[in-house]
C-alpha cells in the first residue's frame, strides 16, 4: 500500500491526514465546549429562581446577613406568606386574582384570534392576502413600549383606562401568534380533508371549528402559553393605563409596594414580603409550563418542519 509520505512525492502534494484522524480531537474539543456552555445556560437561568426560593424563605434581618445562595438557620417563608398575603388588608390576593384574570382572558383571546387569522392566511386566497400578512410580519418587529402612549390616548378618548379592558384589549392581539399560526396551519390541516369537508356540505365556519381547531391543538398550546406569559409579566402597559391599586396586577401591584416602602423610609421592612410575592408570582406559570410541556413542544416542532 501507498504510503502517504509516497503518495505526497507522486503528486506533488502535501499529505493529507484522513478526515477521520483530523477530526477526532477538534470534535472532542467542541463537544467539552458545548457541555461547559450548556452548563453555564443553565446556571444563568436557574440560578436567579434558586436565590429566589432561598429569599422568600428568610426574614429581613436574614436576607441581609446571611448567604444569598443557601438558606438561613430560621425557615421564615411561612411567616412571610401570612404578611404577603395580610400587607395592606390583604392586596396581594387582589393583585393575583387580578393577574390571572387578566392572563387567561387575554390568552384565551389572543389564542382564538391568532387561529383564525392564521387558519385564513394559510389556506384562503384573497385579494391583498400577501401585503397584510406583510404588515403583520412588520408588527411582529414593533417593540410594544412604542406603542403604549398611542394606545394610551386612544383608550383615554374612548374612556376605558383604569378599567380591565385597558389590560386586556390591547393584549388580545398577537402578530407573532398570527404568524406561528399560518405557519403551522398550512402544514398541520390538509387541503383534501378541506375540500371533503365541503363536499359534505360544511359551511366554513363550521370547517374552521370542528376541523381545523382539531389539528391546531399543539400549536394553539403554544400561543396560548406565549401570550399568558407576555399578559402575566407585563408591567408597563397595567402602569400607565390604571391608576386605582385595587386593578393592578402583580407586577405593578409589587413594584409600588416597594416604591411606598422606599418613599416611607422603611425600604428594608418590605423587601423579605416583596420577594416572597416576587416567588409566589411565578409559581403558576411555572406549573402551566410542566403542565403544557408537551404540547409546547411538539407544536413548536410540528409547526417549524414541513412535512
Amino acid at each position: 500500500m501507498t504510503s502517504l509520505e509516497t503518495r505526497a512525492v507522486v503528486t506533488g502534494r502535501p499529505a493529507r491526514t484522513p478526515r477521520r484522524l483530523r477530526r477526532y480531537v477538534p470534535a472532542k474539543r467542541r463537544s467539552w465546549l458545548l457541555t461547559v456552555l450548556l452548563w453555564l445556560c443553565v446556571l444563568y437561568f436557574v440560578l436567579p429562581l434558586w436565590w429566589l426560593l432561598v429569599a422568600s424563605t428568610k426574614d429581613t434581618s436574614a436576607l441581609f446577613a446571611t448567604f444569598g445562595l443557601w438558606f438561613a438557620p430560621e425557615f421564615s417563608l411561612g411567616d412571610n406568606l401570612v404578611e404577603l398575603f395580610t400587607v395592606r388588608g390583604g392586596l396581594f390576593a387582589r393583585w393575583l386574582l387580578n393577574t390571572v384574570v387578566y392572563a387567561v382572558v387575554s390568552a384565551v383571546g389572543a389564542t382564538v384570534l391568532s387561529a383564525m387569522a392564521g387558519y385564513a392566511f394559510a389556506k384562503y386566497e384573497f385579494p391583498g392576502q400577501k401585503a397584510l400578512f406583510s404588515i403583520t410580519l412588520g408588527a411582529v418587529m414593533i417593540p410594544l413600549t412604542a406603542l403604549a402612549l398611542p394606545t394610551y390616548l386612544l383608550f383615554a378618548r374612548a374612556g376605558l383606562t383604569d378599567t380591565p379592558w385597558s389590560i386586556i384589549i390591547p393584549s388580545l392581539v398577537s402578530p407573532f401568534g398570527v404568524y406561528l399560526m399560518r405557519v403551522y396551519a398550512a402544514d398541520a390541516i390538509p387541503d383534501s380533508l378541506l375540500e371533503a369537508a365541503r363536499v359534505d356540505g360544511a359551511g366554513e365556519f363550521r370547517i374552521f371549528w370542528q376541523v381545523g381547531l382539531r389539528l391546531l391543538g399543539p400549536g394553539l398550546v403554544t400561543v396560548f402559553l406565549f401570550s399568558l406569559v407576555g399578559t402575566w409579566n407585563n408591567y408597563f402597559l397595567p402602569l400607565i393605563m390604571l391608576n386605582t391599586s385595587e386593578l393592578y396586577p402583580i407586577t405593578v401591584g409589587l413594584a409600588q409596594l416597594q416604591s411606598a416602602a422606599s418613599a416611607g423610609g422603611g425600604s428594608q421592612a418590605v423587601f423579605s414580603t416583596v420577594i416572597t410575592g416576587s416567588f409566589v408570582s411565578i409559581l403558576p406559570l411555572v406549573i402551566t409550563f410542566l403542565f403544557l410541556q408537551r404540547y409546547w413542544q411538539s407544536g413548536l416542532g410540528t409547526g417549524g418542519v414541513k412535512g
